[in-house]
């Protein structure tokens, strides 16, 4: 997309994203939604993804040009630095010590452009004893406290599929911290280096788990307590066809509500936060939710405060009304994807899309001219094989 379409909060912004996978790459997604130009870095002879998707599922591409550069040769590596003089933020994702052998370390770079934000997002951080070790989603996860904390009580530690570490502990926290430096940046003049770990970000989901712990009203147990399956009116529950509905009637007046229209006994209503009461309480809801279809239930539901809801499926999930209503996902040819997200009032996010093949027969001049690299430059290092898109 050129400069001249972009329309979100964030057009203008020019963004460097050294390629990979997980939360960097999801990072550059939204902020390209959002109006950065963004320019994924890839190796000239990278190696395909395990994922290996078709272009047009592959999200980790959309929204932003590649351009590939041979990082071994002294010309790639001052390239990089060129680049960085015509961009506001550099994010990546290895590991620590990867971006300084290549000489392209925050102090590398801060020196090429002083106001260079210069996100840097790892799995334990850039220092401690695991900061070099490999890991996912789920071993970040593991050692913040909260997989303990996720699961049936009488179960394992169950994965949250890879939304809570990699997503929502890594990608999130990068973009806040990235504009953060930026917020600051419009003050001082100056760049900075912007540490997101995803055992960090993941730690500071569990606030609330943790704050309850430390008042004596959370037990160290899974499926023990309000939120984590443990309350009979915070769980889901199947339904005579096989399929569940989520029961999150937390509050009084929304368990009434549930409670009426179910019917549960009076008698639960009037103690609904004694843990004694639990167990034949989540019986007596059980045996209530069996009897009717899921979608039977949401027809007694939906146009309540009872905190109700059916468990859809991922193909059903954008063909529900409100969703629909809202336009929460997006259609485009077989992918289905959730809206760029959140929404602004006068400068809308755009969605991404894979790179137009017909755009791509001469992408390097353009490209690298928007990061301020002449033309016949970049026409001489596509010739002589140090780039190619």
């Amino acid at each position: 997309m050129g400069e001249e379409e972009r329309k979100g909060p964030l057009a203008g912004l020019k963004v460097i994203e050294m390629a990979g996978l997980g939360p960097v790459p999801l990072a550059a997604l939204i902020l390209s939604e959002m109006g950065a130009s963004v320019l994924r870095i890839d190796r000239l002879k990278a190696s395909p993804s395990f994922l290996n998707l078709p272009p047009e599922f592959d999200l980790d591409r959309h929204g932003r040009d590649t351009l590939r550069i041979d990082l071994k040769a002294p010309e790639g590596i001052a390239l990089m630095h060129d680049l960085a003089t015509g961009a506001d933020v550099l994010i990546e994702g290895f590991r620590p010590g990867v971006m300084e052998r290549l000489t392209l370390g925050p102090e590398e770079m801060l020196a090429t452009n002083p106001g260079l934000v210069y996100g840097r997002m790892t799995g334990f951080g850039q220092e401690g004893p695991l900061a070099r070790r490999a890991g996912h989603d789920l071993t970040y996860l593991a050692l913040t406290g909260m997989l303990h904390a996720i699961g049936p009580r009488d179960g394992k530690p169950v994965p949250p599929l890879n939304l809570v570490a990699d997503y929502g502990g890594g990608t999130m926290f990068l973009i806040a911290g990235v504009l953060a430096a930026l917020f600051e940046r419009s003050r001082s003049g100056r760049g900075q280096v912007v540490d997101a770990a995803m055992i960090d970000g993941a730690s500071t989901l569990g606030t609330l788990p943790y704050a309850l712990l430390a008042a004596g009203l959370w037990r160290d147990r899974r499926g023990s307590n309000l939120l984590d399956s443990g309350a009979p009116f915070y769980d889901t529950y199947p339904t005579a066809d096989g399929k569940h509905v989520a029961v999150a009637c937390l509050e009084p007046q929304f368990f009434a509500e549930f409670a009426a229209l179910l019917p549960l006994d009076d008698r639960f209503v009037a103690a609904q936060y004694d843990p004694r009461l639990w167990p034949e309480m989540r019986s007596a809801i059980a045996e209530r939710l069996a009897a009717r279809t899921r979608d039977e239930w949401w027809e007694i539901f939906a146009e309540t405060d009872a905190c109700v809801a059916p468990v859809l499926s991922m193909k059903e999930a954008p063909e529900h009304p409100h969703n629909v209503a809202r336009g929460t996902f997006r259609h485009e040819s077989r992918l289905v994807r959730g809206a760029p997200a959140p929404r602004f009032s006068r400068t809308p996010s755009a969605p991404a899309g894979p790179p137009d093949p017909a755009a791509q027969s001469n992408p390097l001049p353009p490209v690298l001219q928007a990061f301020g690299i002449a033309s016949a430059r970049a026409e001489a290092l596509a010739r002589s094989g140090l780039i190619a898109g």
